[in-house]
């Protein structure tokens, strides 16, 4: 069938899960996208009212202020804008799904399991889990109901888009996306930066009312709008600064927040530690690995509501090669994966 006839739709436009498109498919949302108009107004009111109160005392010529602080305020606001853009709007990492379950995913060597589950058409029974080997460690995978497959280590299904995602930290409500192995790296420099804003124009609000009005008591009577500014950036730093913090742990010790909450390393040995240095390069300077599903092709004539493509096909991919080697060899220590 030609790609000009107008009934043949695109993957994006008949994708079961519950992501927004935009910009015909090149634009990958959360279902609760709506939620970012929330966190521009919480970041950008504040910062832009604080650019407005610094322009007005530059204008008048108050020998403590100067262009740069104006420019540093400007710059940070700029940058958090974009990071947030950047996190929120790409693929974070969605697997693909399957109709049914394809041959290679049938593992050849029964594991220990209780539990055992049917695909959809019935005809194949399936371990509830399986083990895989990951820097000489067991590690379990399990295998997902709505996208028929064992999800590679690391991977979460996201029950609010309904995906499963590689390398799933978590699904933040306050940028509307998950948060995974693509959009990580931006997420942490949204962070850094809101905290960094929020710290700028706390100093800058109190310091400009204590140089311009000199009496402390005076301060809020005097300057209502650079006191409401520093309270509220006082406040905020403590939510965010605590999210950076805590994700700066995460990194350290290269686990997700997924991870951390459910398998608790800290009292085991984390199979994906390579130690700081190297969790860091590995975070920030490797290259991003492309997404697995290109939502831009077209869709299967004959799928009107497709479940793009066989995981088998992307399995090499999805299984991360920076995080895992597949091994023969037996662990003593193991490492339950959901």
């Amino acid at each position: 069938m030609s790609s000009q006839n107008p009934e043949r739709k695109r993957i994006y436009q008949v994708w079961p899960a519950k992501n927004k498109f935009y910009c015909g498919g090149r634009l990958v949302f959360g279902p609760d996208a709506s939620s970012l108009l929330l966190t521009t107004c919480m970041i950008g009111g504040p910062a832009i009212t604080f650019c407005i109160r610094m322009a007005y005392l530059i204008s008048h010529r108050h020998p403590f202020f100067h262009s740069l602080t104006l420019i540093g305020a400007i710059l940070l606001t700029f940058m958090a804008f974009t990071f947030l853009f950047l996190t929120s709007s790409r693929d974070p990492g969605i697997i693909p799904r399957n109709k049914e379950v394809p041959e290679a995913e049938i593992p050849n060597v029964i594991t220990q399991s209780t539990e055992w589950v049917t695909n959809k058409l019935g005809n194949v029974k399936l371990p509830r889990t399986k083990d895989v080997m990951v820097n000489g460690f067991t590690v379990k995978v399990k295998f997902c109901d709505t996208c028929q497959l064992y999800r590679p280590p690391r991977a979460f299904h996201c029950s609010i888009c309904n995906n499963c995602v590689q390398r799933f930290d978590h699904h933040c409500p306050w940028v509307g996306q998950c948060i995974a192995l693509r959009n990580y790296p931006f997420f942490v420099c949204f962070l850094s930066c809101s905290t960094l804003l929020c710290i700028y124009v706390f100093v800058f609000s109190w310091v400009s009312m204590l140089k311009v009005h000199g009496e402390f008591y005076a301060v809020l009577a005097d300057d209502l709008i650079l006191g409401v500014l520093g309270l509220y950036c006082f406040v905020s730093v403590w939510f965010v600064g605590g999210l950076t913090v805590f994700h700066f742990y995460l990194i350290c010790t290269n686990q997700t927040t997924c991870e951390n909450f459910r398998y608790h390393y800290d009292k085991k040995e984390n199979p994906y530690r390579k130690g700081i240095l190297e969790n860091f390069k590995e975070l920030f300077f490797a290259r991003i690995p492309p997404p697995l599903i290109n939502f831009r092709d077209w869709a299967k004539e004959e799928e009107d509501d497709v479940e793009v493509g066989s995981i088998a096909s992307e399995l090499g991919r999805a299984f991360c090669p920076k995080d895992t080697k597949m091994s023969s060899g037996k662990s003593d220590s193991e490492a339950r994966e959901r």
